[in-house]
């Protein structure tokens, strides 16, 4: 059985470490390279980076900052946030990460993924999904997804699901009217390695995953799915990981104000049954 990997997240913004409450209400978490050192001593089995502003503001990401990390650190890492182009790809495995993570381009254009997947391998290829349950109304579907005959069972409307997520982009900013169930799905199909799946409703929360997503995805693929969004204690880290069956777990909170450490995370899911890289 492969090792389930835990996985800290480091949000940036403008330079620095920063955790938010369902992606607002945002506080200073220090400095992102200090902060990855710190992780890889403490036997993080991954990091992510997320620039969480770039595609919002129509920017390019961090690529000094993934230098520098890459030169002290030697655990794989994950770069989000502003990937529009396969160069921008390329660039950032150049500046040493392993693998990247795409939210807003793969929405607004599905074909990049098989792309990128094609040029880059699947292995390195991350669909991001920003998923929150859905009250109301959907958003905008994007004009391909309109035009589309073949993928009109992408759409947060169709079919009579008892429980529907709908995908957001730039930030959570933006609903897209996508079920995220059926999403990811299509990302796998045409050529996503792994998904990093965010419940935007428990984000920051600290009362756990959104089990019930988790569990649906995961069933859904073949490909490794990283839960995230909502760990606050040890426990809800198993949760994910047993009952919502995912590969690998994302924190934030819990780790970057030293409420746990890694050791501790590992030590308790290892006495649970859980497989892990100690």
């Amino acid at each position: 059985m492969l090792a389930k990997r835990i996985i800290p997240c480091l949000d940036v913004r403008d330079g620095r470490v920063v955790k938010g409450i369902n992606f607002v209400n945002i506080r200073d978490a220090g400095d992102p390279v200090e902060n990855a050192v710190f992780y890889d001593e403490q036997g993080a089995d991954e990091l992510t980076y997320l620039d969480i502003t770039a595609s919002h503001e129509k920017r390019k990401i961090m690529l000094d900052v993934v230098e520098k990390t890459a030169t002290d650190v030697f655990i794989p890492l994950t770069v989000g946030g502003g990937i529009g182009s396969l160069d921008d790809i390329r660039d950032l495995l150049n500046a040493g990460c392993d693998k990247v993570s795409i939210n807003t381009t793969a929405v607004n254009n599905p074909e990049f993924i098989a792309q990128a997947s094609a040029r880059f391998g699947s292995q390195c290829i991350v669909v991001a999904i920003d998923a929150k349950r859905c009250t109301g109304e959907a958003g905008d579907s994007p004009q391909w997804l309109k035009d589309s005959e073949s993928l009109t069972n992408l759409n947060i409307k169709a079919g009579n699901d008892a429980a529907l997520w709908e995908v957001y982009t730039h930030g959570g900013r933006r609903a897209k009217g996508i079920d995220a169930v059926r999403w990811a799905r299509y990302m796998e199909d045409i050529g996503a390695g792994e998904i990093l799946l965010t419940s935007m409703d428990r984000d920051g929360t600290k009362i756990g995953y959104d089990i019930e997503l988790t569990r649906a995805v995961s069933e859904a693929l073949s490909i490794p799915v990283i839960a995230s969004g909502g760990a606050g204690q040890l426990s809800h880290l198993y949760d994910a990981l047993a009952d919502g069956k995912a590969d690998a777990v994302l924190a934030a909170s819990i780790f970057h104000f030293r409420e746990h450490s890694i050791a501790e995370a590992k030590e308790f899911l290892h006495s649970k049954g859980v497989t892990m890289r100690l």
